[in-house]
């Protein structure tokens, strides 16, 4: 008898174990899957695909979403990085970066029924919402307070590349300095490269033996380069994408920020409660929480420059400021 109970007993806990895989399973299979294609860096770039990969997590903690990822390194082309995405079954595939275009929209064509994301630049394909910043509006602001900051009148702009969206960075840069100090110079090399610090390094030290004493990078993990040359020579710094002051606590005054994270976050939000994405092109500034500039430190600024930086922001949000970009 004590044998047919244990037998029941053991039936009865492999029914329910099978049971509760099932609900698993199920469950698993009605959350929302994200894949995402990171840009050429990949993780550890301290910047823009960090912060892209901050805004899922974000999104699997408080979404209850589950995401995947590929690395350029990992999977050889991008191409086959969103192949892949899309065949493991992933409701949305974002690309990262203005780079992955080409290869996005080729993948886009073959599978029309799938969902993509496109970060940093614009496609017309009917399957791919394109998600773009007005960086020029955080820089502004950026600018403004490195031409504030700046002693020598001399200032510095790193770019990762010697293309419209870093141009959209410096053009920002460039006249948010020369707003509030019209007589400074704006230095400005572009390493053509998002993943070398050891160049950035280099880059940063000739601007600052050429006079410059805050400088600003639009280059990925080169920008890092840029940041810890600067602390190590006493000179000042502006982060991007993310707020990078524990890089060079010494002399990062602030970041541009560029919220990639919340707007990821957003619009996963959304598509899991309208189960779809209408809007096929969101443009993401100041007003939009898009961009902006992350606290100031190290500095103090005069009350007088406090007020000029807060009227700035004011009259970009106003559409009170045209900012010509190249």
């Amino acid at each position: 008898m004590k044998q047919i109970i244990h037998i029941l007993i053991i039936l009865f806990l492999l029914v329910g174990s099978l049971a509760g895989c099932a609900n698993s399973e199920l469950k698993a299979k009605e959350r929302v899957k994200i894949g995402i294609m990171l840009s050429d860096v990949g993780l550890g770039d301290q910047s823009f695909s960090d912060a892209a990969f901050a805004g899922l997590a974000k999104a699997r903690d408080e979404l209850d979403i589950l995401f995947d990822y590929r690395e350029l390194q990992a999977v050889g082309t991008y191409e086959k990085g969103f192949t892949e995405l899309v065949e493991e079954g992933n409701d949305i595939v974002i690309g990262l970066g203005f780079m992955v275009i080409e290869d996005l929209e080729k993948v886009a064509k073959k599978y029309p029924e799938q969902q993509f994301i496109l970060v940093d630049s614009v496609s017309e394909l009917a399957n791919i919402r394109s998600i773009t910043f007005k960086e020029e509006q955080g820089s502004f602001l950026a600018g403004a307070l490195a031409g504030m900051a700046s002693k020598s009148n001399i200032v510095g702009f790193v770019g990762g590349a010697d293309v419209p969206l870093i141009h959209k960075f410096k053009a920002g840069f460039e006249q948010g300095v020369k707003v509030v100090n019209p007589e400074a110079e704006v230095k400005v090399v572009y390493a053509n490269d998002f993943g070398n610090t050891e160049l950035g390094g280099k880059i940063a030290s000739e601007m600052i033996d050429e006079g410059a004493d805050v400088l600003y990078a639009a280059a990925g993990f080169t920008g890092v380069g840029v940041l810890k040359e600067a602390q190590s020579k006493k000179k000042f710094a502006i982060g991007v994408d993310s707020d990078q002051y524990f890089f060079a606590e010494k002399a990062i005054i602030t970041s541009m920020l560029k919220n990639v994270d919340v707007a990821l976050y957003e619009t996963i939000k959304e598509f899991k409660v309208e189960k779809s994405l209408k809007a096929k092109q969101i443009e993401l500034g100041i007003n939009e929480k898009g961009v902006g500039l992350a606290p100031i430190r190290v500095i103090k600024l005069t009350p007088e420059q406090e007020k000029s930086l807060e009227e700035l922001e004011a009259k970009l949000s106003r559409n009170e400021l045209s900012i010509q970009l190249d």
